[in-house]
This record gives structure tokens, C-alpha cells and sequence, in this order.
């Protein structure tokens, strides 16, 4: 298998949506320039029947480094989650039935094949489940893993440590909890481990524990949480059923994207598409140079979209958007253009947006010029104009119009 060494990819992996690396980045830079295949895995717990978005940022982080010729698990945690993980909870979490378990996986491999490619028969992408050896250990293997850890260093962790300072119930199942992901790191043989930062603590008992059984270094890969900067509030939850799922339809997908908050657009883009980072960072200083949140959201949204569901349903997810929202809800909100004596041309050009009329009359012609929703050009414009209506110009610009005699 032929491994890309490539300075400009190789340095993306590293730093996009990643927030800390064990033990360094500069080991983990080393480890990718050297060309040898390394086998990195992401875990996911089937507590509900959904992935969504925050997931997304792993698995397109996978999926950089399939592309570079590495070797990719997507393991499904259907055994720990029976035993329910603490990671960053309050309190503790609902332990799932087999039952439950079983139901919640029906679709989970073809919601993650939105994004990594399970065809791939030249460097396949497994799908595991921890079942297969976490339910084959003994009581004595348990004593024996546990027996790599101390209570200090379990009451030690975060969510721990405010449960019992709150007084809250803490329990002894939960301790098992990085145990046994910690051992699918031995079962698996890794090479490293990718998990959001509420996951840092399960990631590195693994670290311990495949250094404890076979002497092995593993790298930890903690990628950024989906977060409100603002609030610092999570905007994918799947315990809190805030979670834009992957299996979404166009039209839920498209409008939930548009009601995230706006200061985690940036953080959306970064995280959860595959625009490149010299364009996000365009769209950031648009933001800062007072642009309107909400033409930049309708990018991300039909950036989304487009994602999973492709090209044409993100155009009508996005008209629908226009037609049931944007008109009713925020003409207020966004700037108004003055077309004066029926000259729709000359009024986008006087408004600042483009400097000429022939650039205009081509992004008429590509189709990407609507009067609420609908398709307009040179000849056909003049029967939309309606104070008050819509007009798009491409993905980025919208206006109420506002007709002048």
C-alpha cells in the first residue's frame, strides 16, 4: 500500500479540528513522514440511532487519513454501551438493553458511509464491534485491568470529581467504562486513537494499557468539540437531542443548519465540511468586515447539504429555506437594494456587490440570480419584481428589493 507522505496534507491532519495530540504533534508529524501504514481508529457508542454532525468531524478526519493510504477502524461501541459512558455527564448515564443497542445500529455504517468510503477495496475501511472480545473477558481479566489503574487516578477525572462535589451518586460500574475502551486499543493493535476532548481521559487508559500489555506507543488524537464560543454550550448533543443528523432529509438538514448560532458558523465549516481552510478563512474575514451571519450560514447550510445529500437537493433545500423563512421571518434583516426604473442590472451594480453588468448577466445565465426562489435572467426578471421579494445573487448575497420609479 502506497503511503502519501505530502507536507501540505499531512500538515491539515494535524491541525484542523484537532485540538491536542499525544504524546506531541511533532511525534505524530514524525510517525506520518515516514511512510509506513499506521491503523487509527474512532469509536462511537450506539446511544441513539443517529450520527450527526459533531460526529462528522472525526470521521472526516478518517477519512484525510484514508486518503493518505493509512488504515481505518470504525468501531461501534454496542458493548460499553451497555455499561453507559461518564464522559463529560452530570450524572449517570442510562445503560442501554442489548435490545436497544441493536436497534440504534440498524443504519449506523450507511450514515458514516456518507462520508468514508466502505467500497474501497484497495485499502478497505473496517467496521468493528467491541462485542467480539469485550464479551469474551473474565472476571480475572477484569481484576487484571483494573488492577493498571488507581482510584486516585480515576476520581481524578473532571465529570468524576463535580459529581462528588455536588454530592451526586458515583458509580463503581462507571470505572469500567475506560477500561474497556481502553482495552479495545490491546484488542485492536492501534496505532492511535481519535476522539473528541470529552473523550481524552477514555484515550489515553488505552495509551496505558497498550504500552502495559505490548510495550506499544499509541498516539491520542483529540479533535474539537462543537461548541458555542460564546456559552461554550455543545451544538451536537445526542443526549440532549440538539443533533443534526446525517440521515437527515435535505429540508430538515438545510433549516437546522440555519438556526445554529451564529457565532459557531466558522467553528461549522472547520469542523464539519470539506471546504478548504484558505476559503473558510475568507468567509471569517467576511464576518469580521460586517457581513450578515446569515448569508454566511446559508453557505454552510448548503455546503451541508450538498455533503450528503448532493448539488440539486441543496438548491431546493435552500429556495424552500427562502420561500418559508427568509421572506417571512427576515426581510427585516437583511439589506434592501433600490431598483430604480425597472433596471435590475444596474441596481446589483450600484449596490456595491459587482462592478459590472456582464458580471451579472453571467451569473443570470449560470442560474444564479432568483427573485424569491425562482430562476430569473434578462428577459424574464422583470416579471418577478416585487417590493418586498427576495433577490439572490449566488450563494453569498440577498436583498429585499425595493422598486423606485
Amino acid at each position: 500500500m502506497s503511503i502519501s507522505t505530502d507536507e501540505r496534507r499531512i500538515d491539515e491532519v494535524i491541525n484542523r479540528s484537532v485540538a491536542e495530540i499525544y504524546p506531541s504533534k511533532d511525534a505524530f508529524r514524525d510517525a506520518l513522514r515516514q511512510g509506513k501504514q499506521l491503523t487509527f481508529y474512532v469509536g462511537i457508542d450506539p446511544t441513539a440511532d443517529y450520527v450527526h454532525l459533531g460526529h462528522s468531524t472525526n470521521y472526516l478526519l478518517l477519512e484525510r487519513l484514508h486518503t493518505l493510504g493509512h488504515r481505518i477502524i470504525v468501531l461501534v461501541g454496542d458493548f460499553t454501551a451497555m455499561i453507559g459512558d461518564p464522559s463529560d455527564k452530570s450524572a449517570m448515564r442510562v445503560q442501554l438493553t442489548p435490545e436497544e443497542v441493536k436497534k440504534n445500529l440498524v443504519t449506523f455504517k450507511e450514515q458514516i458511509g456518507k462520508i468514508l468510503d466502505f467500497t474501497d477495496t484497495n485499502n478497505p475501511i473496517e467496521f468493528k464491534f467491541n462485542s467480539d472480545w469485550l464479551s469474551k473477558l473474565t472476571f480475572q481479566d477484569s481484576v487484571e485491568l483494573a488492577s493498571n489503574f488507581t482510584v486516585q487516578q480515576m476520581i481524578e477525572r473532571d465529570a468524576f470529581k463535580k459529581r462528588m462535589d455536588q454530592q451526586k451518586p458515583l458509580f463503581v460500574h462507571e470505572f469500567f467504562y475506560p477500561l474497556m475502551q481502553g482495552y479495545d486499543s490491546v484488542a485492536m493493535d492501534v496505532d492511535a486513537e481519535i476522539g473528541g476532548t470529552d473523550q481524552t481521559f477514555n484515550m489515553l487508559a488505552g495509551r496505558v494499557l497498550l504500552k502495559r500489555y505490548k510495550n506499544k506507543e499509541k498516539f491520542v488524537i483529540a479533535t474539537t468539540l462543537l461548541e458555542n464560543p460564546e456559552t461554550g454550550e455543545k451544538m451536537m448533543s445526542k443526549s440532549l437531542g440538539t443533533g443534526i443528523a446525517l440521515n437527515e432529509a435535505p429540508k430538515e438538514m438545510f433549516f437546522k443548519t440555519m438556526q445554529l448560532p451564529d457565532a459557531g458558523i466558522v467553528q461549522c465549516f472547520i469542523d464539519c465540511t470539506r471546504m478548504g481552510m484558505e476559503q473558510i478563512e475568507e468567509l471569517r474575514e467576511q464576518l469580521k468586515n460586517g457581513a450578515n451571519p446569515r448569508d454566511i450560514k446559508l453557505q454552510l447550510s448548503h455546503e451541508i447539504v450538498n455533503m450528503y445529500h448532493g448539488e440539486a437537493a441543496a438548491e431546493a433545500a435552500q429556495e424552500e429555506w427562502i420561500a418559508q423563512v427568509s421572506n417571512k421571518q427576515l426581510a427585516m434583516d437583511i439589506p434592501k437594494i433600490r431598483v430604480v426604473g425597472g433596471d435590475l442590472l444596474l441596481s446589483i451594480v450600484n449596490s456595491g456587490t459587482f462592478d459590472s453588468k456582464s458580471k451579472v448577466r453571467r451569473l443570470m445565465n449560470e442560474g444564479a440570480v432568483k427573485i424569491n426562489g425562482t430562476r430569473v435572467d434578462q428577459d424574464t426578471y422583470s416579471e418577478h419584481l416585487v417590493s418586498g421579494a427576495v433577490l439572490s445573487v449566488g450563494k453569498k448575497y440577498s436583498f429585499v428589493i425595493e422598486l423606485v420609479a
